[in-house]
């Protein structure tokens, strides 16, 4: 990747921008209005919301009076916990468009694979939902379709009866939490990771040995994680509302990891897994 304007391909032949602006915790409104046209200003065209996040109003807000337009902008949504079933989840889908003012979506997602009250019967519920995307995709409501937190197993048992097999897991992925047995088998099966809380949830910001990698070429630390992401085919999921920090979030690209420096990244067990169990949320 040598721009933030690069992009992956997914499996189905779909273009998605390397490098997402998350809005995960950003207020909807004025905050996220606000955020979301930086990022765009700065070059972002890669925008990531959900509707337990509760901003898919100012998101879409942002993104429709953006220069270019909403066509110019890759947005993805996510199906919340609290819906689950093949027409529970069209009708889900038709309140995130209403929100957003789209018609149509370019990214949707299962947010998490085993919702507290959907736990006992998890994956029967999922594979009705999982015929839903595939009626959305099929329909071109939906550019492409995907899943969150998706571990290994939880992937294995939908494709068990998708059609569609998933194109994009969105997992928590940073320096000392890779998951390198999901993400192989998403790497393995044309599935494209996504990292979201690439930094950490902020708590890799101040470790020293990440300080001293980054300070070797003249970065910050959060700009090496990301970099490390990118090199390792992962699609990083920063957030910010500070204009600073979103600008430099997408200087990522005038520097390559060294081969050296890279697994001593890869070997650090610094903070581990900064979200929920995906097997135990309690949500």
């Amino acid at each position: 990747m040598k721009a933030i304007s690069d992009t992956y391909t997914l499996a189905n032949g779909i273009a998605i921008p390397c490098v997402g602006f998350g809005t995960w915790q950003v207020p909807d409104g004025d905050a996220v209005v606000s955020a979301v046209s930086s990022a765009l200003e700065l070059g972002y065209t890669h925008i990531d919301t959900a509707a337990a996040y509760g901003n898919e109003a100012g998101v879409g807000k942002a993104v429709r009076r953006s220069p270019g337009g909403r066509e110019s902008v890759f947005v993805t949504s996510k199906l919340w916990n609290d819906v689950r079933g093949y027409r529970e989840t069209l009708e889900a889908f038709d309140k995130t468009m209403e929100r957003l003012g789209f018609d149509t979506l370019d990214l949707f997602l299962i947010h998490w694979p085993a919702p507290y009250r959907f736990r006992d019967n998890y994956r029967e519920l999922n594979r009705e939902t999982w015929r839903a995307f595939e009626e959305l995709y099929r329909a071109g409501r939906v550019r492409a379709i995907g899943v969150s937190n998706f571990l290994r197993h939880h992937l294995e048992e939908l494709m068990e009866t998708a059609e569609i097999p998933p194109m994009v897991d969105q997992l928590e992925f940073h320096p000392g939490w890779m998951q390198q047995d999901t993400v192989s088998f998403c790497q393995q099966n044309g599935i494209l990771v996504e990292a979201w809380s690439p930094l950490g949830s902020g708590k890799l910001l101040q470790d020293p040995q990440l300080c001293e990698i980054a300070a070797k070429y003249g970065k910050s630390t959060a700009q090496l994680c990301l970099r490390w992401a990118l090199q390792k085919g992962i699609l990083p999921l920063p957030k910010s509302v500070t204009p600073e920090r979103i600008r430099q979030n997408t200087q990522l690209f005038d520097f390559v990891i060294s081969a050296e420096d890279e697994q001593a990244i890869d070997r650090l067990s610094c903070v581990g897994r900064t979200g929920s169990d995906p097997d135990n949320a309690k949500f």
